[in-house]
């Protein structure tokens, strides 16, 4: 029997009767809208009952594009979409117009420092090399938004290296900030799916000063860790004095809801240098003793 090259496949491409679909003759029939290919038809695609399927896209499609960029894990930084850059802090005090507005405001300005740390984080993990596979490491994952998740993908921007962002359809306008990768910015319908692409790489999460939206996504993260449905990480809180108002972790414990050892799950920080050494320092020995709780404060 002669050689003969094997063809890989023997059905047209998806992609091929698509295109040829778009070509049909234009009759009572072809015109409707059963008669469009399931996957070229929004509103099969929509329907109530092909929730499951969309919920597949939603994981399968950053998934493959991520993979295709290479990319083996991600720093992630949470953090408000409301702190200001420190160059537009003193406008956003000055455009308060009552007492109230202003003292928040204030409280904004005094966080707007973090700002800065998250671009510095960002660009130290920005700088971590390729591993042996060629794999990226570390690279930078943002929410996408404003504020402190444009400071994250910026300071990715300030090294020229790539960084992801995964942005949510609100009721409200919610576009990518300017310093997400083209071709690294998702959009989710769903908020579960979002938090999901977010922990599938993550080898280090850090959590700045936020509201709702860093709380939901931090405390998931504190959960999945607590529970063991997810592997210990470096998990660092920027700003001791800010989540220590704002959350009583020691009255958890008394209040015996967590344990103590749940506190060790976290660090506060307040540098991107802090934050890093403490990082490099856990993947290099794998030494967890960083993630042991301070010393108690002394009255």
């Amino acid at each position: 029997m002669a050689h003969r090259k094997v063809p890989k496949r023997v059905f047209a491409r998806a992609k091929e009767d698509a295109a040829v679909a778009e070509t049909a003759t234009e009759t009572p029939q072809t015109t409707d809208s059963s008669y469009k290919l399931a996957f070229q038809d929004p509103e099969f695609l929509l329907r109530e009952d092909l929730r499951p399927i969309r919920f597949q896209l939603e994981l399968l499609k950053p998934e493959l594009l991520l993979d295709e960029a290479n990319i083996g894990s991600t720093f992630v930084i949470y953090g408000s979409a409301r702190i200001p850059a420190p160059d537009k802090a003193d406008a956003l005090v000055n455009a308060a117009t009552t007492d109230r507005q202003r003292h928040i405001a204030e409280r904004l300005r005094a966080k707007s420092k973090y700002y800065d740390e998250a671009r510095r984080l960002a660009q130290l993990s920005s700088e971590c090399p390729a591993d042996a596979d060629g794999k990226r490491q570390f690279v930078v994952c943002s929410g996408g938004g404003p504020s402190i998740m444009e400071a994250a993908n910026r300071g990715a921007d300030d090294v020229d290296a790539e960084s992801i962002g995964l942005n949510i359809v609100l009721p409200f306008e919610q576009t990518p900030n300017a310093y997400v990768t083209p071709h690294l910015s998702f959009q989710f319908h769903y908020f579960a799916l979002r938090k999901m692409h977010f922990l599938l790489r993550a080898r280090a999460v850090a959590a700045f000063p936020g509201g709702f939206g860093t709380f939901d996504e931090l405390f998931e993260l504190l959960t999945l860790v607590q529970t063991g449905k997810v592997a210990q990480l470096p998990i660092f809180l920027f700003g001791e004095e800010f989540w220590r108002k704002v959350v009583n972790f020691d009255g958890l414990v008394e209040e015996g809801v967590i344990s103590e050892a749940d506190l060790n799950l976290f660090r506060f920080v307040e540098t991107a240098e802090e934050a890093w050494d403490k990082l490099t320092t856990y993947y290099a020995t794998r030494d967890r003793a960083y993630l042991h709780r301070d010393p108690p404060r002394t009255a």
